[in-house]
């Protein structure tokens, strides 16, 4: 008698591969069974609880969650975040500078003062002195040669580049969500051709096991039609485990649990509508081009931000001051002062062994590198779409192809299998047909996963992608 814990395993097995409807008509066909324990029912229950709370992902709902829970998005988010606090007049330099001191000094002195006339002599010990002085002072900026407004519009550029960099990788995280959920669909396509090879499969053994009964076959037919089965169940198997591996890729780019369960009934339905000339417009909008245009600018204002310190700053200078000194003995009991003071302070750069000029130098460089920097991307992304294009348009004809000759391959081994009922073909024959037709199963699903992949890429090199 089989035991429940090996009832439990085959259920549990052939849930896995055949989804829960199938394992619902199991369970309930076990249930008559009376060597089927109790145990062996709730389980059965619980499988089925598991399978029915699977969660239905789409791509608009895949493409929303990675959007809301992606971690690279909130690092650039918040490098923007940085950036539009950074960017400030007072960091540029472009506001008072007000500080404020005060001090109060309490003292105990010994005093010996003497005097022309002899009668006006002090001498004491432990007089008590007080000092206190505080003041105010501000400092506001004239002129530096034009470095504030310069530092200023720098910081803006900063601001504007973390946004293209936002951008950027909002556009990467999409295109990577996409191609993983596609190619969950493409694993999946690779399954239900596998089904279909073994429902084949199926007809192929149960015509041999008609025959040999009849006399007509032998058990080298029997014995190959049985390996041909096993050895797709083997696929089916690790085809199921791709799959599985698939969804948990695309649970990681997600931010969601990795054994999250989900399901996609989807297709791979391709954009034919593309036209080279309209991406390479579009490449200027490229939020990595557009940051790297923003790095040029940046590294134009550092110039200019270097050339400044070689020229005078004028500054205006103005606060209030206050003295109190009181003391118990001496000449002076008391001396008060305040009020407020103004001025002007000039600073001339007059020589730092060349230091500023070679900044500057430096900071010219770098606005060249900046610019290579830049044509190295529009080279090699103009290089790119050309070649991401070419590859599009011919999978795009490849397509065509390809559903003749699956259409075609259907058609052969539904011909070979009635010749071989009939006797007028072997067994080989019929294996030949179902790998031909495996073959054009898979290459179908390919192409149209190349295709697809062709066309997230060129959507978001050229800024095209939504959320």
């Amino acid at each position: 008698m089989m035991s429940a814990a090996v009832i439990l395993l085959i259920i549990g097995c052939v849930a896995h591969f055949y989804g829960s409807k199938l394992m619902q008509r199991i369970c309930l066909s076990f249930s008559t069974n009376s060597f089927i324990k109790k145990g062996a029912v709730v389980a059965c229950t619980l499988f089925i609880s598991s399978y029915s709370f699977a969660q239905t992902l789409t791509l608009d709902d895949a493409v929303n969650i990675a959007l809301k829970n992606s971690l690279d998005i909130q690092l650039a988010k918040n490098n923007v975040t940085v950036n539009d606090i950074n960017n400030f007049i007072g960091i540029a330099g472009g506001l008072p500078v007000v500080s404020g001191t005060a001090t109060d000094a309490e003292q105990l002195s010994n005093i010996n003062q003497k005097y022309a006339d002899a009668d006006r002599n002090v001498q004491k010990r432990g007089v008590a002195t007080n000092n206190l002085s505080g003041n105010v002072q501000a400092s506001y900026l004239l002129f530096n040669g034009m470095r504030v407004v310069t530092t200023k519009k720098r910081l803006n550029e900063l601001l504007n580049q973390s946004k293209e960099q936002l951008n950027s990788q909002v556009q990467n995280i999409i295109a990577s969500v996409m191609t993983a959920y596609y190619d969950v669909i493409r694993q999946q396509n690779y399954i239900k051709t596998i089904d279909q090879s073994l429902i084949v499969s199926q007809q192929k053994l149960d015509i041999v096991k008609t025959q040999q009964a009849v006399g007509m076959a032998n058990n080298a037919d029997l014995f190959q039609a049985q390996v041909d089965y096993n050895t797709l169940i083997q696929s089916h198997q690790s085809q199921q485990l791709a799959i599985d591996q698939s969804k948990t890729e695309l649970l990681r780019l997600l931010t969601l649990r990795a054994d999250s369960v989900i399901t996609i009934s989807d297709t791979i339905l391709v954009d034919h509508s593309l036209v080279l000339g309209t991406i390479l417009d579009n490449l200027p909008n490229n939020p990595d081009l557009r940051a790297a245009e923003d790095q040029v600018r940046i590294n134009q204002f550092i110039v200019k931000e270097t050339a400044a310190q070689r020229y005078p700053s004028l500054r205006l200078n103005g606060g209030y001051s206050f003295v109190y000194n009181s003391s118990a003995a001496g000449d002076t009991r008391l001396n008060n002062s305040y009020g407020p003071t103004i001025g002007v302070g000039v600073g001339v750069p007059i020589y730092n062994g060349s230091i500023f000029k070679r900044q500057q130098k430096i900071a010219e460089v770098n606005v060249n590198s900046a610019e290579l920097s830049k044509d190295i991307i529009v080279r090699d992304y103009s290089a790119n779409i050309i070649k991401t294009y070419q590859a599009y348009t011919t999978t795009l004809k490849q397509l065509e192809t390809q559903r003749k000759n699956y259409e075609l391959s259907k058609q052969l081994v539904d011909l070979i299998l009635q010749k071989f009922q009939l006797h007028q073909a072997t067994i080989i024959d019929v294996r030949t047909a179902q790998q031909s037709f495996e073959l054009a199963g898979y290459s179908l699903i390919n192409l149209s996963f190349s295709a697809k992949s062709s066309e997230i890429e060129l959507k978001r090199v050229s800024s095209q992608l939504k959320p």
